[in-house]
């Protein structure tokens, strides 16, 4: 049975890696959210609310509503 770590126990590659991955996912969930919450209805594939809990799914969520949330153009 695999043990947790705390943080002190790891090292400063994986300290470093944890925080570049979580300061990503932060960026993209607030890039999605604040573009969900600007664009007019009518500019989003379906209903605004799902998406916005779809942002929430790391790091699936903001991606996907990113690439395929939008009408573009």
């Amino acid at each position: 049975m695999a043990t947790s770590k705390k943080w002190s126990d790891l090292t400063g590659t994986q300290k470093l890696v944890i925080v570049v991955v979580s300061g990503v996912e932060l960026v993209l969930t607030t890039a999605a959210l604040v573009d969900l919450a600007r664009r007019p209805r009518e500019q989003v594939r379906g209903p605004k609310p799902l998406w916005a809990g779809a942002c929430f799914v790391q790091p699936i969520g903001p991606i996907s509503y990113l690439v395929f949330g939008r009408v573009t153009g």
